[in-house]
């Protein structure tokens, strides 16, 4: 038996003939494709976000520029308001009405003054 056990570790393999592969090693990937499209999603969703946020910036700084002309426009009108106030008040006295009717050649004559009933 022993001499069996010898002969079966003496034993030798067959050679297995080395044939060459020609195949190309590939490199593994470092990112995927799902990973790239999944990229390049959330950057194109960050760069749309990004303009948005833009335009309404502009959007709000030209509705705000409106807003101050606007604002401009009432106060230049509301001087004029006051100015015009002024005028007709100085206008509108007793004495300088009083002047423009004798220039007119309007004369005071209390007797032919007639009151009129108010309803």
């Amino acid at each position: 038996m022993a001499l069996n056990a010898r002969k079966e570790t003496y034993i030798q393999q067959p050679a297995v003939p080395h044939t060459p592969n020609h195949q190309p090693v590939r490199k593994k990937a470092l990112i995927t494709k799902g990973e790239k499209v999944l990229y390049l999603s959330f950057l194109a969703v960050f760069v749309m976000c990004a303009l948005l946020v833009l335009q309404n910036q502009a959007t709000i700084q030209a509705t705000t520029h409106e807003i101050q002309t606007i604002e401009n426009d009432i106060s230049e009108i509301q001087k004029q308001n006051t100015d015009l106030s002024v005028q007709v008040s100085e206008l509108s006295t007793y004495e300088r009405i009083w002047s423009k009717a004798k220039e007119m050649g309007l004369k005071l004559d209390e007797q032919n003054v007639k009151v009129v009933p108010g309803q």
